[in-house]
């Protein structure tokens, strides 16, 4: 199989929320892919294109993205196990420098143990940048990589990326004006702007729809690598399925669960 093939295999699989490898070979009629690889060859193949995965996923993004001027900024709690066996699970653990953490999910109140993704998307739901770190990374840390991505635009976050250091060096080194809601305590608290406060929600319709469609907390990766290939397809299989609404049927681009035969 060439490396298109196994990539569009991939993420058709993603799409079709088969997210099991041994389901998905089990599904396939041997006679209806002629070259088709082995299980396990086709697992390596697919964790060796990740470079490749991003690529496709950027070109199409850049599709919707190029006269952008706001962005949405937020992230969600993956988690790889249940806490009750975080102390004897060896998943993701074979370098320290990505292995997973403990984390507190301040939405649903309540401690995890995985890895978070940080998404930066756009107001009309298309994944710009994304980042996977270990749950205990505080939600402010990443914008110091954000102003290396985006310039000269509006970037909308929740009260956790609240800082005014940090909204001072966006705005200075790369001219991104951080909007953020204020906590009722703050000196000089005004309420933001609902304008804000709506388009802020698109990102979160976004983690529902990878939840939702893409089962993107179901995890049955063994190592981190094979963990962020499995993230990074799902999300390039909605950007796919974006692209097809848009340039090929003229429909709205979030229509996720709608088919596309």
């Amino acid at each position: 199989m060439s490396d298109l093939e196994v990539i569009a295999l991939s993420l058709t699989a993603e799409y079709m929320s088969i997210d099991s490898e041994n389901n998905l070979f089990k599904k396939i009629d041997a006679t209806s892919i002629d070259n088709l690889l082995e299980r396990s060859q086709f697992n390596k193949r697919r964790k060796a294109l990740f470079g490749f995965n991003e690529t496709v996923r950027l070109k199409l993004a850049a599709c919707f993205l190029e006269f952008e001027d706001c962005y949405v900024i937020d992230s969600m709690p993956l988690e790889i196990c249940k806490f009750a066996r975080h102390l004897r699970i060896k998943i993701c653990r074979e370098h320290f420098n990505t292995a997973p953490a403990k984390g507190y999910c301040a939405s649903q109140a309540s401690w995890y143990y995985g890895y978070k993704l940080h998404g930066v998307c756009s107001v009309s739901g298309v994944f710009h940048s994304l980042d996977i770190t270990k749950a205990n990374v505080h939600d402010i840390q990443i914008l110091k990589d954000v102003k290396y991505q985006i310039s000269d635009c509006v970037l909308l976050g929740d009260k956790g990326y609240l800082s005014s250091s940090q909204q001072l060096d966006l705005f200075e080194t790369a001219n991104i004006k951080l909007e953020t809601p204020m906590r009722k305590n703050q000196k000089g608290y005004v309420k933001q702007p609902y304008i804000f406060r709506k388009s802020r929600k698109r990102i979160e319709t976004l983690f529902s729809q990878l939840c939702d469609q893409f089962m993107i907390r179901r995890n049955y990766a063994k190592s981190f690598r094979g963990f962020k290939t499995r993230i990074l397809a799902k999300i390039t299989a909605m950007t796919i399925v974006q692209y097809i609404n848009k340039f090929i049927f003229d429909r709205p681009i979030n229509n996720i669960k709608i088919e596309i035969t």
